[in-house]
């Protein structure tokens, strides 16, 4: 008998799909990944079809904190930035394929005529900028949520 993948409809949390077609969407799907992180090896750069995409592992922001019985969840999700004309990184070795990189932020800077850059800006200095067309971005979970690793929400002292 061959295992399946665990489904969202198997539990009680439901899968999050939002898009984001101008800087205020953005800003609402920016709070959702802060402190999301992936391996360097899960950017990939489709020239052809002009697709940015991410594989993250991001905390679950919406769920709140969670006390006792309810740790703190991460979930996958994939990051889809449409209509990339280029992209650009600083302070990301791509060959490194243990490097774990962690989203703080995603700006926007409009440019002429709808076009712009999306940033993702990353720890420790490091930053992904994507030229796009228009501003046209997905986040889609694409797991069933787990308990995060360390047990703990990500800590940001002021």
């Amino acid at each position: 008998m061959a295992e399946e993948d665990a489904k969202f409809e198997d539990g009680g949390a439901r899968a999050l799909a939002l898009k984001a077609l101008d800087a205020d969407d953005l800003n609402v799907i920016s709070t959702l990944v802060q402190d999301a992180i992936f391996p360097a090896p899960e950017m990939h750069w489709d020239r052809k079809r002009r697709q940015f995409a991410l594989l993250l592992n991001r905390f679950r922001w919406e769920e709140g904190p969670r006390i006792g019985a309810h740790p703190p969840e991460r979930v996958q999700a994939v990051l889809l930035i449409s209509d990339a004309l280029a992209v650009a990184s600083q302070g990301v070795d791509r060959a490194d394929a243990d490097v774990i990189l962690s989203v703080l932020s995603l700006e926007w800077t409009p440019g002429e005529d709808g076009m712009g850059r999306i940033t993702l800006v990353l720890a420790g200095d490091g930053a992904i900028a994507v030229d796009v067309e228009c501003l046209d971005v997905v986040l889609k979970d694409v797991t069933r949520p787990y308990i995060a690793p360390s047990g703990k929400a990500p800590d940001h002292p002021e």
